[in-house]
């Protein structure tokens, strides 16, 4: 049995591809996520055409952990989950992974689906009985309402290589996902982080995705914001994975390159839908709490660490969370502006 701990938009897709691969799925969410869901099943589309819809009464949908371990039954007769992807936001990893904690058996294996670098390791602070993985999912997600998410980008999912997980890459393959399982995610997370600096600047922009990297003065503010970045990762001696068509360091140059030759070289990365917008967006939108802290907090974080600032990451961190007050969408001039780019 897999559990997913946070059905949001990553834990629907991925336990919805789990399950239509024959696997066993739990879901743990918020009834505001789980009741479009026992109402009109869960459907998981994507841009090169799946269509995979599950009926609400295959889904096995609880909003707190304990229903959901006692579903399986007789927990002093019944095998724990197999895994158990973490797939809440950043802020809530502290309470998640103590209640996990104090719901599963010793050793059990939890791979955290989240952004940021160090999710998995502040969850094994709390929880140390368990068995904490890092994992990454770098491609978009869309919540459109009714059960249905659908994922607009390409990119890859990864995890720290564990042999309960190989089971789990065979039922992603049977989907025609690739589980990519690594020795050290640690580029991978970085490699990651910096493309989700773009996360920001979306949010901010108010457009889709693929409309705002079309707009030369948002790419100039992404491309601001990665090259500080790189220049923190060089002075820390990490090198981040290379996860699109070029280096980090090229696509530096992509980004500033006139919008008319960006189409042309960067066609691999516009291959995104109009459906597609970043999770921030969607949390600004909605009100809720961005993980901000965890993007742009986590440049700023190993800036310190290594005697260095990050002042545009920090001035970026500051806007989104200055967001309530505003209320309205920067435009290219005004967000460069702000950031002093």
């Amino acid at each position: 049995m897999v559990l997913i701990m946070g059905a949001g938009a990553v834990g629907c897709f991925l336990g919805g591809l789990l399950q239509a691969s024959g696997q066993s799925v739990v879901y743990v969410g918020r009834p505001k996520v789980l009741e479009p869901l026992a109402s009109h099943g869960l459907t998981l589309t994507d841009l090169d055409g799946r269509q995979n819809t599950i009926a609400g009464r295959d889904l096995r949908l609880f909003s707190d952990l304990p229903s959901a371990l006692g579903s399986v039954g007789d927990q002093s007769s019944v095998e724990p989950p197999v895994v158990t992807l973490l797939c809440v936001k950043a802020g809530a990893t502290l309470a998640a992974a103590q209640l996990l904690e104090s719901s599963l058996p010793a050793g059990s294996v939890v791979v955290s689906m989240q952004n940021g670098i160090g999710q998995a390791a502040l969850a094994q602070s709390v929880a140390p009985s368990l068995c904490f993985l890092d994992g990454m999912v770098s491609f978009n997600i869309a919540n459109l309402g009714d059960g249905r998410y659908h994922r607009g980008t390409a990119g890859l999912l990864a995890a720290t290589d564990h042999p309960v997980l190989r089971p789990v890459a065979e039922a992603f393959k049977l989907q025609q996902l690739k589980l990519r399982l690594v020795a050290d995610m640690r580029p991978i997370q970085w490699g990651k982080l910096l493309l989700n600096l773009n996360n920001p600047v979306n949010a901010l922009s108010g457009m889709p995705l693929r409309e705002e990297l079309m707009q030369a003065g948002y790419r100039r503010c992404l491309a601001a914001l990665q090259e500080e970045a790189l220049h923190v990762l060089r002075a820390a001696a990490i090198e981040p994975a290379q996860l699109t068509a070029v280096t980090p360091q090229k696509f530096l140059r992509v980004l500033r390159l006139p919008t008319f030759l960006f189409r042309l070289v960067a066609r691999q990365a516009l291959k995104i839908d109009a459906k597609a917008r970043s999770s921030m967006a969607d949390d600004l939108t909605a009100g809720r709490l961005t993980e901000i802290a965890w993007l742009c907090g986590e440049v700023q974080r190993l800036a310190q660490s290594v005697g260095l600032q990050a002042p545009l990451n920090a001035r970026m961190q500051a806007l989104v969370e200055a967001w309530p007050q505003r209320g309205a969408p920067y435009s290219p001039r005004q967000l460069a502006q702000a950031l002093g780019v």
